[in-house]
């Protein structure tokens, strides 16, 4: 278990995911320490700015965008989306008062846990499974033996491969409830 691709890919991505958490807490209390609340609601608007910028990946990808590098504009994409889910969740706080904030809160909380997974899951976790299954195949196993050795690893990799049909329904459907949550606002606010 000690060199499972859960041991040695799924715990980096649950560092990364408490990390974003425990910022957003320390973040919080520290507004609420300084007595800057009110701060929190500006940090939306930032957080949402840092997403929205985020999306020139997705662009660059479909070339809408021809210029840059397609690996440049991802770490972009990531560091910009992660940066702005903290302050976009520093913004909510412990404060719902409705259900759409709750609702929009929960989809980005399932959208950057998607991202991670696509990011340092994966890639790392094929290479992994490919690398174990030629080094028992090389010391003499056959390969009904290497995959009966790999069955967890294999398990984990093919539920890996499905963060693409849950990240991209969940981003559009964190979109719309984020205008739903602007517009009222805008709609509402005194």
């Amino acid at each position: 278990m000690k060199n499972s691709i859960a041991a040695r890919q799924v715990l980096p991505f649950i560092q990364w995911y408490g990390l974003m958490i425990l910022f957003t807490l320390f973040f919080d209390f520290l507004l609420h320490r300084l007595q800057w609340v009110a701060v929190g609601r500006y940090l939306g608007y930032i957080g949402t700015a840092l997403v929205l910028l985020s999306f020139f990946y997705s662009l660059r990808k479909r070339k809408i965008i021809a210029s840059g590098s397609p690996k440049q504009y991802l770490a972009v994409h990531e560091y910009l989306s992660w940066a702005g889910s903290i302050l976009i969740l520093v913004h909510a706080g412990i404060h719902f008062n409705a259900i759409l904030p709750w609702l929009a809160i929960g989809m980005l909380l399932i959208v950057v846990a998607s991202g991670l997974t696509g990011k340092y899951l994966l890639k790392k976790a094929n290479e992994t499974l490919k690398e174990k299954k030629k080094a028992l195949l090389a010391a003499g196993s056959s390969p009904e033996e290497a995959e009966k050795k790999l069955f967890f690893d294999s398990v984990t990799v093919d539920i890996m491969k499905k963060w693409r049909t849950v990240h991209l329904p969940i981003t559009f459907l964190l979109g719309i409830l984020s205008l739903l949550h602007i517009l009222t606002i805008l709609m509402f606010a005194k």
